[in-house]
């Protein structure tokens, strides 16, 4: 199966900054889509995607602030957090979607989360 391992979370200021980094291992050869959602309260919310082809998707909340990128060479996304202000404060979430259904019967891959705080 796909394993992701999350890490950079941690604490900061506000107007700080941090990169969170996801290692993918197994074969993600066929993925659809990377990105990280995050989870406060309720339900897990997407912040940031990226697609095969390299197209982005950003929550309207973070646009301008935070930037995915993906390094294919070494199977990661990162995910850059810039002009961090207390309401990013969460465990983020790595994500992995394939676009077929794989041998163990997934589509969908999450990483244990990584918590990121942000002071005033």
């Amino acid at each position: 199966q796909v394993q992701l391992v999350e890490s950079g979370g941690g604490l900061v200021q506000a107007g700080g900054s941090l990169r969170l980094s996801c290692a993918a291992s197994g074969s993600i050869s066929r993925f659809n889509a990377m990105g990280w959602y995050r989870q406060a309260s309720g339900k897990r919310a997407l912040v940031a995607a990226i697609g095969s082809g390299g197209s982005t998707n950003y929550a309207d909340s973070v646009k301008g602030r935070f930037t995915i990128s993906r390094d294919n060479a070494k199977n990661t996304v990162y995910l850059q957090m810039d002009s961090l202000i207390p309401e990013d404060t969460a465990v983020y979430y790595c994500n992995l979607n394939l676009r077929y259904v794989d041998v163990w019967g997934r589509r969908d891959y999450w990483g244990q989360g990584t918590q990121v705080t942000v002071s005033s």
